[in-house]
Formats: structure tokens, C-alpha cells, sequence
């Protein structure tokens, strides 16, 4: 004979569920009170975020929940709050790789154009090296604060490192964060 879920879980029809189970025969952790709703993971508000979108906000170094606010509060510093919807953004931690993806690209660019100029002029090497010099720390400054702002949005969009982790913004008292 097939039980029916209230069976399963120990009740009758109309009747409170038994402990360990709900009225829908799923357990239930003990240590969680009945009214209270688990720890999720990705909270309530979790459709897909655009990746493509909030890297380009990045790229332009503006907020990538609106595409407004800006980003940065100097030249590297990210904000703890969007001035204009105040989504938090001191959960980022791009660290190093920005300066690591700069060096990539920035290097990736200079090498070929060095080596064009030097086949292609042939200028005095001391001229090339003060111009390729100049042209690669003015390249790496303009690119360094988009590709930090891109490694935050894509963190942002990703929810990784506390962006849009939990209920509320945290897990609940008692409740180990499950990452």
C-alpha cells in the first residue's frame, strides 16, 4: 500500500507535523525552529544578473547593479556603498588580479607595436625605449582601474565573495554559512 506524504511524515490530514518531518514529508533540520526559513544560499532576490552587463558597467567604472553611481571613490578605491542605490560593494576583493591582467594586455600590446617600430624606423634605441616607456605606464594606468572595476563586476554578478549571499545579507544566527 502507498502512503501518502502526511503518512510518510508521521501525521494525518489536518494535523501538525511530526518533529523531523513537515506537513509535506521533507525532514526538516532539528536545530532550525519551525517558523524560521533556512539559510539560502543566493537569498530572495535570485534571478540570473547580466555577466556581460555588469563587467561593462565595470569597464566604465560604474555601479553594476545600476550603471549609475560610480564605482570608485579615487583612482583604485571601491566604494562601500552606491551613492545612488546604495548596493553594497564592499564585498569585492579583486586584489592582484587586476595588476595581472593589466600586465597581460599591456604587455601583449606594447611587444608586437616595439617590435613594428624597431623593423619599421629603426629609431635610435634610446628614443624607443623612452617612448615605449612612457606608452606603457600611460597604458597600464588608463587600463588598471577598468579591469578593477570589471573584476568587481563580474563578482557582483557572479554573487561571489558576500555579493547577494543569504538572507538579509548574512546567514542566520546559528547557521553555518554552507560554502
Amino acid at each position: 500500500m502507498k502512503q501518502n506524504s502526511a503518512q510518510r511524515a508521521g501525521t494525518t490530514a489536518g494535523s501538525p507535523p511530526a518533529p523531523g518531518g513537515d506537513a509535506q514529508g521533507a525532514a526538516v533540520p532539528h536545530h532550525l525552529p519551525s517558523d524560521h526559513t533556512p539559510y539560502v544560499p543566493h537569498g530572495p532576490d535570485f534571478g540570473e544578473r547580466a555577466l556581460g552587463q555588469a563587467v561593462w558597467r565595470g569597464w566604465k567604472r560604474r555601479c553594476p547593479a545600476c550603471g549609475t553611481g560610480p564605482m570608485l571613490k579615487n583612482y583604485l578605491k571601491v566604494r562601500d556603498t552606491c551613492p545612488v542605490c546604495s548596493e553594497e560593494l564592499y564585498h569585492q576583493r579583486a586584489d592582484d588580479g587586476p595588476a595581472y591582467l593589466t600586465i597581460l594586455v599591456v604587455g601583449h600590446l606594447m611587444a608586437p607595436l616595439l617590435g613594428a617600430a624597431w623593423v619599421i624606423w629603426r629609431p635610435d634605441p634610446t628614443v624607443l625605449a623612452t617612448v615605449f616607456a612612457i606608452g606603457t605606464v600611460a597604458a597600464a594606468l588608463w587600463f588598471l582601474p577598468r579591469f578593477k572595476g570589471m573584476m568587481v563586476g563580474f563578482q557582483w554578478a557572479k554573487r561571489m565573495h558576500g555579493f547577494g549571499a543569504g538572507l538579509a545579507g548574512d546567514s542566520p544566527e546559528g547557521l553555518e554559512d554552507p560554502a
